[in-house]
């Protein structure tokens, strides 16, 4: 029969088996304390990488609300905005430098103390912008005052001008010499046997009548007075074809009929000058014939008659 006593009992090995239970327990227990931190820890880092992430895109965005702002007001200002062209640029440049911080590893308060600097300088400009708006509204102002003003005046002068030239005009029309009373007719015969005829035919002379108005404001002393007497035909009844049969008109040559100088002393004149028909052989036209009167370059009267 097998000795019992040969075999440890039951206690003993629970004895000996204490040790490594206790030991396996601790590293468990252990195991799941790192296990604990590790899991506690990699949730504190995914929160803090989760809360700069949010951090950064709320820096991003503020920068690019703030830039945003700053080149909608340099578009409303217009061409003024050109005036602060260094500060913008110095804008432009902080807002370079701030968004290259974001893209990298970037400490928070030190690119949150680079936008407030940023906010800071774009708020000086549009200080300076609403200023320079001011000034030149109020320049734009007076300068449409003083437009105003001139534009008036030069109303009022060239008014002035346009009553001088119509004034200056109407002396220069009332200084013109004037003939009036202006008859045509034809005769035959001369002297106390002069008599008046219609029929072109017996016409020997054309008589052409009129009187010279009295002027005070013309200049005294002798006038050239010539008369062009127009055939139904429009030709004129010229002495001759030559220079010393023409005067001057507006710029043109013109041939007279008559001419008579007479010495004008500002008083009325009246005066009878004749064309004589040399012509035997050519009857003149019957028709309406028309008699004017020109002295200094200027028509100063006209009539016409009828030979039948």
């Amino acid at each position: 029969m097998e000795n019992i006593s040969s075999y440890p009992n039951n206690g003993e090995k629970k004895r000996r088996n204490s040790p490594f239970i206790i030991i396996i327990v601790v590293l468990i227990a252990a195991l799941a304390l790192l296990a604990w931190l590790y899991l506690s820890t990699r949730t504190r880092l995914g929160n803090m990488i989760k809360e700069k992430e949010s951090q950064r895109t709320e820096l991003q965005h503020e920068l690019d609300s703030l830039i945003n702002d700053h080149n909608n007001i340099k578009l409303e200002y217009g061409s003024l905005s050109d005036s602060l062209a260094a500060k913008d640029s110095v804008i432009q440049a902080n807002a370079v430098e701030i968004r290259k911080l974001l893209d990298t590893q970037y400490e928070f308060f030190k690119v949150k103390k680079k936008l407030d600097k940023l906010r800071s300088i774009s708020q000086g400009y549009l200080k300076q912008m609403d200023s320079l708006y001011t000034v030149n509204r109020e320049l734009r102002e007076e300068n449409e005052q003083i437009r105003s003003s001139y534009q008036k005046e030069q109303q009022k002068s060239t008014s002035l001008q346009k009553d001088k030239e119509a004034l200056t005009e109407k002396v220069s029309m009332a200084a013109v010499l004037k003939a009036y009373k202006i008859t045509g007719l034809g005769v035959r015969g001369s002297g106390d046997k002069e008599r008046a005829t219609e029929k072109a035919k017996r016409v020997e002379k054309i008589k052409a009548c009129f009187t010279l108005s009295e002027n005070s404001l013309l200049s005294a002393g002798r006038k050239d007075i010539y008369v062009r007497i127009s055939r139904p035909d429009k030709m004129i009844l010229a002495r001759g074809k030559g220079d010393e049969y023409s005067f001057t008109y507006k710029g043109e040559v013109l041939q007279y009929s008559m001419k008579e100088t007479v010495n004008y002393q500002n008083q009325a004149i009246d005066l009878c000058l004749y064309w004589i028909n040399r012509s035997s052989k050519e009857d003149l036209p019957a028709g309406v014939y028309v008699v004017s009167v020109y002295s200094d370059e200027y028509e100063i009267g006209q009539s016409t008659f009828v030979l039948k």
